[in-house]
């Protein structure tokens, strides 16, 4: 099975990957670093999306390549050339790369010359904890509060007793969460949840010993967390989803931005977390509004348009896309000259002018094409953008083509991260001596196997 069928099964499902490829010419990837805990084995990730002539979002696993290399932006950046390499995308093709905001991959994709926006995920991650769970009292109190569920995780009795409490008052039975500190929303639920059991933990404290307590004043603290934090909770599951888009930035950030301002009756006591949470949101999020990845992206968004732009760059914004548009079609009429006879040299002052003049009435129809397009109201927030411009690329035909290459952007590389919880499923403690080689081939299979099934 190993050494036949495995290969045989994966070059089979690989030419057919290869085959879908062919049909674009605009990709979005995602990458990301894994470090076996059981077994001396680093993975680089590739994954790729992109949009179909029907407009229908495409997605396949490409590699999860072994890194022997320590992770250096050079070395990142050369295994990077050799996935691209090995499925012949030329960087020309690459739309964008999704990476975390470590400084070596940021440089790797600098190095590498290929276009790339920061998971926003990670960076909705570091805002957070710069912002606020940082501060001091928050910190001390979270602490407190891992110190209590790590006890009821570690002790059966201490679990059952608590259980008999919450039967006694007449609460679900329900267990506490314990937090990962590398994902801010899982402290989020750790404090909710301890918030939940606040008067079971009264009486457990007041018959049994813990291994520390919540004053109330750290209760208080821990409730307003919970309060600041529930939008940055809601955009985080809305970004982490599967069909969420590089275009859902901008919006996302101007709500949050505005949530953080408004001023409310329950601000009393918490106007400095607001205060600090909202600098540290401008700081990780200061060049969306001026990323031509993300606000072309959110213009051609028909949920969007040009709606939800702060500052006054909406007008830069339409005017980078209108000339951006110009640049393809003039690619375009220079494409279809090259491959036209070359005109005799008594010819070519007139082919050159009615190309110039070819192209002037191009630029009026792509302005045109644009005003009527943002003229138009924005489709429902729950509307697909993609069905959108299915229907109407015939109406915008310019348009449609920027859209399918900008809207097949992700906004995060959850997807890599996806990947590497199923390899947890493959290399374990018990098959640690797995090879790196055919642990790609078993991974690429299960998440790549389904697409030849389908039409």
């Amino acid at each position: 099975m190993t050494d036949t069928e495995l290969p045989k099964l994966h070059d089979s499902v690989k030419k057919h990957i290869h085959s879908l490829l062919q049909a674009s010419s605009a990709f979005s990837f995602t990458t990301d670093i894994w470090t076996s805990s059981v077994s001396p084995v680093s993975l680089i990730s590739l994954t790729s999306q992109w949009i179909d002539e029907s407009f229908t979002p495409q997605r396949a696993i490409l590699h999860a390549k072994q890194f022997r290399s320590s992770h250096t932006s050079k070395a990142i950046a050369h295994v990077f050339e050799e996935m691209l390499q090995t499925w012949g995308i030329p960087k020309t093709s690459v739309h964008v790369v999704l990476r975390d905001n470590a400084k070596n991959m940021i440089k790797a994709m600098n190095d590498a010359g290929l276009p790339s926006l920061p998971c926003v995920v990670h960076t909705l991650q570091l805002a957070v904890h710069e912002g606020l769970l940082a501060q001091r009292s928050i910190a001390d109190a979270i602490a407190v509060g891992r110190k209590i569920v790590g006890h009821f995780k570690h002790s059966a009795l201490a679990y059952s007793r608590l259980e008999d409490i919450q039967g006694q008052l007449n609460q679900p039975i329900k267990r506490l969460q314990q937090d990962v500190q590398t994902r801010w929303n899982s402290t989020y639920y750790m404090l909710q949840s301890l918030i939940e059991q606040k008067r079971v933990l009264g009486v457990h404290v007041s018959e049994h010993e813990l291994p520390d307590y919540l004053t109330a004043h750290q209760w208080a603290i821990m409730e307003k967390t919970v309060a600041i934090l529930a939008p940055f909770e809601e955009l985080t599951k809305k970004v982490s989803s599967y069909d969420a888009l590089a275009s859902d930035v901008i919006p996302a950030v101007t709500v949050l931005v505005r949530l953080l301002n408004r001023e409310t009756d329950e601000d009393h006591g918490v106007k400095t977390m607001k205060a600090t949470l909202l600098a540290a949101v401008k700081k990780r999020f200061s060049d969306v509004e001026t990323n031509p990845l993300y606000f072309i992206s959110t213009i051609l968004d028909p949920r969007y348009k040009d709606r939800f732009f702060s500052n006054n760059t909406a007008p830069e914004a339409k005017l980078h896309l209108k000339q951006e548009l110009q640049m393809m079609s003039r690619a375009e009429a220079e494409g279809s000259r090259a491959e036209a006879a070359e005109p005799p040299a008594k010819l070519f002052l007139k082919a050159q002018a009615s190309t110039s003049s070819s192209l002037d009435t191009v630029f009026e129809e792509i302005a045109k094409e644009l005003d009527t397009y943002l003229g138009e109201a924005p489709s429902p927030r729950e509307d697909s953008p993609l069905k959108y411009w299915g229907v109407n690329k015939i109406r915008f035909p310019t348009l449609a083509k920027m859209a399918q290459k900008y809207l097949s952007a992700p906004c995060s590389s959850v997807e890599s991260e996806r990947l590497f919880s199923s390899v947890s499923h493959i290399i374990f403690e018990n098959r640690n001596r797995l090879t790196a080689d055919n642990a790609e081939k078993l991974l690429f299979l299960k998440k790549n196997l389904p697409l030849t099934f389908s039409k």
